[in-house]
């Protein structure tokens, strides 16, 4: 009795079969992830009631006024710190800590004042001159804590109790708080003339180490006037802004219509010009080089110069320049060698950019649904920082009963309301009790939980976007998929591609998109975190945990890579076929392994055909925003505005610029991918025969030496 062992699949997967009543994007599905789908849902309610609780709990002016450590606004009219409009730290140099990102409040005392420091200052030897010298203790009590005028309580218990700071430093306002006064005289660190001041235990303080642990502090200061000038530098260049993002939009819009009648002429003159740009660039640093030759100070080094705030300083040095030639070199180089071996696919590139162009022209309302992504990504960003904001700004005084610990032992400690203390019960039964302040935060749930609640926050951020995101891909695919799939062009074509697509996403795929865009969410809110814990290690200077570090977040950059690649191939599949997140993702991983040289040599390089014409036009209009805003430009040297730091407009314009041209690529970009699966899979279901005929254009047909009977 024979046995027939049946053959084992390749491990690519088995090859498409013709199925005869195939005709693109099938219209018969179900629901998919439906289990993910009720998740997202119940996640997206939580992530509503959490910002609910935020909204009713925070208080955002937090953010802009200063308040103490009893959550009381400094200056405020009306209130008990109406004369006292300044803030004051009682140790700045924990204002470092990461939580004050977290929580907007440094993690030490802080207290309204009438005036910042003006001098040094000792707690201690204010104390000992309390009868030699009562003004100075008058003085300095009024940095302590509210009511506090103990000179009987000794110094030991004062810093135990944090009831006063130990030292005083001149310090200046700035934004109604008070920063010490750090200046640099001849490259040495000082604060008021001084290099070293004594500390609560006696030790010495250099104010170096002061400047260190304090940049917060001291950047903010010297921004100052670099905040104002470029404020100054906006409103004088706005609307120059907006007109060079409108001359990127009228250009990308040409750019994409040009590419549908003359693809191959676009993209030669596309790589020519690129390779000019860069050899103009080229060219004009080492014009700024050899012009700088022999002038005093221009030798210097980045690394002796230091970090300046003016970066203009840096374009008077020679190695600024010579570094800027030799990364444009490099780019030149590069550029020029992969158009050298990669020459004859481009033409199979060509062809590709031609179809795509003409389903860009077929199905124009592609070109407009980048506008629903950014506005639907502008709703969860606005979400997600009001929602931060309102958190970080909800904590509250807490107050505690101080009372004798024997007679009134069950009301002590427990939490109390100043204004209605001296009517409540516990004063009847003891009078000496007090209702002191304890700390500032809270003691409900929600304020146990808040950091819980920030995490939730963050991660819902990364989950929604790339849900957006991925709604946004499928979208366009399935669109782009039936046009491809649609044999008598355009006359196959549905009447409303795009709305048709996105409403069977929404209907059926909700589940998949949210399972896809959760997998990307988890691995990114892990980089942030191996983020957080990277800067936490630094501090420490544990060379092997950073070692540790650095080999994880390079590991998890490339998984974030690699299921971004995933997950688009897979809302490909998801918007043809139909089927679930995991089984789409499959699909679309062993098709392209079974075709890995064409998704090598073909994608890759239109992509980066995509990628140069970006690069054209983001590039031409950073050069000519140069030119105009440096008045290099005869015609508009009148029109041109006076500026402090040209750079500030002309990098808004670069990126302004970018995200302009990066939403029309983006779609001419998810059309080639789209048509390059089906393309591989007109290749394994068709054979160009009457009954089994290519979907794929003539010109593929010509190139790739195949054609329908």
């Amino acid at each position: 009795m024979g046995s027939s062992e049946q053959p084992e699949p390749p491990p690519q997967g088995e090859p498409k079969k013709f199925d005869p009543s195939f005709r693109g994007p099938i219209s018969k599905r179900s629901c998919t992830d439906i289990i993910c789908c009720l998740i997202f849902f119940f996640a997206i309610i939580g992530y509503c009631i959490v910002g609910i609780v935020a909204w009713t709990h925070g208080d955002p002016r937090k953010v802009v006024y200063p308040t103490n450590s009893r959550g009381e606004f400094c200056g405020q009219l009306g209130g008990p710190n109406e004369h006292k409009p300044f803030l004051f730290y009682f140790n700045i140099l924990k204002c470092a800590n990461p939580l004050v990102l977290l929580e907007f409040q440094c993690p030490t005392t802080q207290t309204c004042v009438s005036e910042c420091p003006k001098s040094f200052e000792s707690f201690i030897s204010s104390y000992a001159l309390l009868n030699v010298k009562p003004e100075k203790w008058r003085y300095y009590i009024q940095f302590c804590k509210p009511g506090f005028n103990d000179s009987t309580k000794r110094p030991v218990q004062v810093f135990t109790d944090g009831d006063c700071p130990a030292f005083l430093t001149p310090s200046k306002p700035f934004a109604g708080r008070c920063f010490p006064d750090l200046e640099t005289v001849k490259g040495v660190v000082k604060v008021g003339n001084m290099t070293a001041f004594k500390d609560a235990n006696g030790g010495s303080v250099n104010a170096t180490e002061m400047l260190e642990a304090a940049k917060g502090a001291n950047i903010v200061r010297e921004a100052r006037m670099v905040a104002m000038k470029i404020f100054e530098d906006y409103t004088k260049s706005w609307y120059w802004i907006l007109i060079g993002m409108s001359i990127t939009l009228v250009v990308s819009l040409l750019f994409v219509i040009l590419l549908r009648f003359i693809a191959a002429f676009m993209v030669w003159l596309t790589i020519l010009l690129v390779i000019a740009v860069l050899g103009y660039g080229i060219y004009h640093c080492y014009m700024e080089y050899t012009q700088l030759k022999g002038i005093p100070g221009s030798d210097v080094t980045i690394k002796d110069l230091g970090f300046q705030t003016d970066l203009r300083v840096y374009l008077h040095l020679r190695q600024t320049w010579l570094a800027f030639m030799i990364i444009l070199a490099i780019l030149e180089v590069i550029i020029i060698l992969m158009l050298i071996f990669l020459r004859k696919r481009i033409l199979i590139a060509i062809a590709l950019l031609k179809e795509a162009s003409r389903a860009v022209g077929r199905i124009m309302s592609t070109l407009a649904y980048p506008i629903i992504t950014f506005l639907l990504l502008l709703v969860c960003v606005a979400y997600w920082g009001v929602t931060a904001v309102f958190l970080s700004t909800s904590g509250e005084a807490v107050y505690k009963v101080v009372a004798n610990e024997t007679s009134c032992k069950e009301y002590n400690m427990k939490t109390c309301n100043p204004n209605t203390f001296n009517v409540s019960n516990t004063t009847r039964q003891c009078p000496e009790a007090q209702c002191l302040f304890a700390f500032y935060g809270g003691e409900s749930y929600y304020h146990r939980y808040l950091i819980l609640f920030q995490f939730y926050n963050v991660f819902l951020f990364f989950w929604l976007t790339n849900f957006v995101i991925a709604l946004g891909q499928v979208t366009l695919a399935g669109a782009f998929a039936s046009y491809y799939w649609a044999f008598n062009k355009p006359a196959d074509l549905p009447t409303f591609p795009v709305f048709s697509s996105m409403g069977r996403a929404l209907r059926y795929h909700t589940g998949s998109l949210a399972f896809g865009s959760l997998l990307l969410a988890i691995v990114q809110v892990i980089r942030v975190l191996l983020e957080y814990i990277d800067q936490k290690v630094k501090g420490a200077k544990n060379k092997v945990a950073q070692f540790i570090l650095s080999c994880l977040k390079c590991c998890f950059w490339c998984l974030e890579k690699f299921l971004k690649f995933l997950n688009r191939n897979a809302y490909i599949m998801i918007a043809i076929y139909g089927k679930s997140f995991c089984a789409s993702a499959r699909d679309a991983f062993f098709l392209l392994m079974r075709n890995i040289i064409r998704v090598i040599v073909l994608d890759k390089v239109t992509d980066f055909l995509l990628f140069l014409g970006k690069l054209l036009i983001v590039g031409g209009v950073g050069v000519l925003g140069f030119f105009f805003f440096t008045n290099r430009i005869s015609m508009f040297e009148d029109r041109a505005p006076a500026l402090n730091y040209y750079w500030i407009p002309l990098l808004t314009l670069i990126v302004g610029s970018y995200f302009v041209a990066h939403g029309f690529f983006s779609v001419y970009g998810m059309c080639v991918d789209t048509l390059f699966l089906c393309f591989l899979e007109d290749l394994e279901r068709n054979d160009g025969t009457t009954e089994r005929p290519y979907f794929m254009s003539k010109a593929l047909l010509k190139i790739l030496k195949k054609k329908n009977e």
